[in-house]
């Protein structure tokens, strides 16, 4: 009996053990959440529903602008002087400005054929047209590959320059700048510039240069992406319906009511005069695209965005790619608006209301609210009012307003209007890095200007996939292990099963599903898999 009593002793203190933490922590929890933790969630909950009006206001307000140019057929044509280059009998092909086409790369193996025959491949007469392979590769096989390559296309009778730089500072801004300095390129009225992934289709320089030859006050004619591996896998879709609404919608609304929108970085064609009177090419944020439109704003510049103008392009596979893509794209922004912020305000050459447009919509909303409201209301305050049922959200907070701006974001890739509940949690964990991305921006903290290459596949993907079809990937588990999405996921997981047991709003269903999306991020079982060579 002894014996008997003293082993059922121990499974009793521990229980007892157990439960004094539990009434501690819970008596912590009561004492601290109405003097501290519920002001402060309620403040919170107040500022949230402030930007989340603010970012519904915006979405509407393109809505209704973007059904006004489609309704009454509001196209570029009809509101610039548009007709085509004729043949001039005595002036010949003089007749036709000078083109400069710049195709900047880095380490493409995968794709650099692809870009630079796009261009060679352009129409246009042969002696008006300078393609310039500004290459920084730091492997040297790919360097020879791509030397050769231009050598090729050269023999073929192509007016195109492989040039090199014994650094790469600035990245990409650096490279295009250093571009501008050869003496060929004063020759030339305007320079169209491609990724390395980019592939324009023949006619494209008979589709955008004449609205830069009959509008001087033009600056930039801006081609649409369309993206050749959207069906490659379900992370490829998500990220064709976010960009198909920037392209449909975003960049239409701004060309249409303001003449101003930002510059994509790639199949658009810059006419040069503008472009040096901005300042020319600066390397200070991580989109150094962005900066020289916003410049060649202020001056008075106008901007051309054709919708039915289609550029070939490769869409990040992997989800790594991915992530670093989104932070530079973040990060940059934020970046951009904190050093140009006092600048903007200064300016005496634009309207107020475009100045207003440029700070508050284009900025401040579209760049930094709309990243910070996404992934602190809906995967941290909204959860976190479960704990606290004293903080009331209202449904037309919780529900309505973001049901709407869901829809409207729909708008711009109809045929993936089923995977709407798909591409909601896959953006509410993008949110976390484009949060903290946005903060490093603004504070300028310090991977503010980490510049890491989107990797393309290409072909290779295919490639590989024949070859070592009988192989599986391997990977390792650093590479596929991610502690902030894991976090996330353990948090929202604890707060749907509280709900589930103490709640009474039925959150826990949005909580489990949005969990489940951050667990599948967090062990990298996203993208496209890439075998190892």
């Amino acid at each position: 009996m002894e014996q008997l009593s003293s082993t059922t002793i121990i499974p009793d203190a521990f229980q007892s053990a157990r439960n004094d933490l539990t009434g501690q922590i819970s008596l912590v929890w009561e004492q601290a959440k109405m003097p501290l933790i519920v002001p402060t969630l309620r403040l919170l909950v107040f500022v949230c529903l402030a930007m989340s009006v603010m970012l519904f206001i915006e979405k509407v307000y393109m809505g209704v602008v973007i059904s006004f140019v489609k309704l009454f057929k509001r196209k570029p044509e009809k509101r610039y002087k548009w007709e085509p280059i004729r043949d001039d009998v005595e002036l010949g092909n003089s007749a036709y400005p000078m083109v400069l086409v710049q195709i900047p790369m880095y380490n493409e193996r995968e794709v650099y054929q692809l870009s630079i025959g796009a261009a060679c491949g352009l129409s246009w007469p042969s002696d008006r047209i300078i393609v310039q392979v500004l290459d920084d590769s730091t492997d040297q096989t790919i360097k020879s590959l791509v030397e050769l390559e231009c050598q090729r296309w050269a023999s073929k009778g192509i007016n195109i320059k492989y040039e090199i730089r014994d650094n790469r500072n600035g990245y990409k801004a650096g490279a295009l700048k250093e571009g501008m300095k050869h003496s060929y390129v004063k020759q030339c009225d305007y320079v169209a510039i491609f990724d390395a992934d980019f592939q324009p289709e023949p006619d494209y320089l008979w589709r955008t240069v004449p609205f830069l030859l009959h509008n001087p006050e033009v600056a930039l004619v801006q081609a649409r992406w369309k993206f050749v591996n959207s069906d490659e896998c379900l992370m490829t879709r998500m990220q064709e319906m976010s960009l198909d609404y920037h392209f449909t919608v975003e960049q239409e609304v701004g060309s249409t009511a303001y003449a101003f929108f930002g510059f994509n970085g790639t199949a658009g064609v810059w006419r040069l005069s503008a472009l040096n009177e901005a300042g020319g090419w600066k390397d200070r944020t991580t989109v150094e695209d962005m900066d020289l439109a916003v410049r060649a704003s202020l001056r008075g510049w106008k901007f051309v965005y054709l919708s039915d103008l289609k550029v070939k392009s490769e869409l990040p596979s992997t989800f790594k790619a991915y992530r670093y893509q989104q932070h530079r794209w973040s990060c940059g922004p934020a970046n951009l608006f904190k050093k140009m912020g006092m600048e903007i305000l200064r300016n005496k050459k634009v309207t107020p209301m475009k100045k207003f447009h440029v700070l508050y919509s284009f900025f401040f909303v579209r760049k930094i609210v709309a990243h910070v409201v996404t992934f602190v209301f809906y995967c941290i305050v909204l959860p976190a009012t479960v704990l606290a049922p004293e903080v009331v959200v209202p449904k037309w907070g919780s529900v309505y307003i973001p049901s709407i701006i869901t829809l409207l974001n729909a708008v711009g890739t109809p045929r993936s209007f089923h995977l709407l509940i798909f591409w909601i949690l896959f953006e509410n964990v993008m949110s976390l890095h484009r949060t903290k991305a946005t903060f490093i921006g603004l504070l300028e903290a310090g991977r503010v200007n980490e510049w890491i290459v989107t990797d393309k596949l290409g072909d290779a993907l295919k490639t590989k996939a024949s070859v070592k079809a009988f192989k599986k990937p391997r990977f390792k588990i650093g590479e596929r292990i991610h502690i902030l999405e894991l976090s996330v996921g353990a948090y929202l997981f604890f707060v749907g099963c509280y709900d589930l047991s103490f709640g009474n709003n039925g959150y826990f269903i949005f909580l489990f599903l949005q969990a489940f999306a951050f667990f599948i991020a967090g062990i990298g079982y996203v993208g496209t898999f890439v075998p190892s060579a």
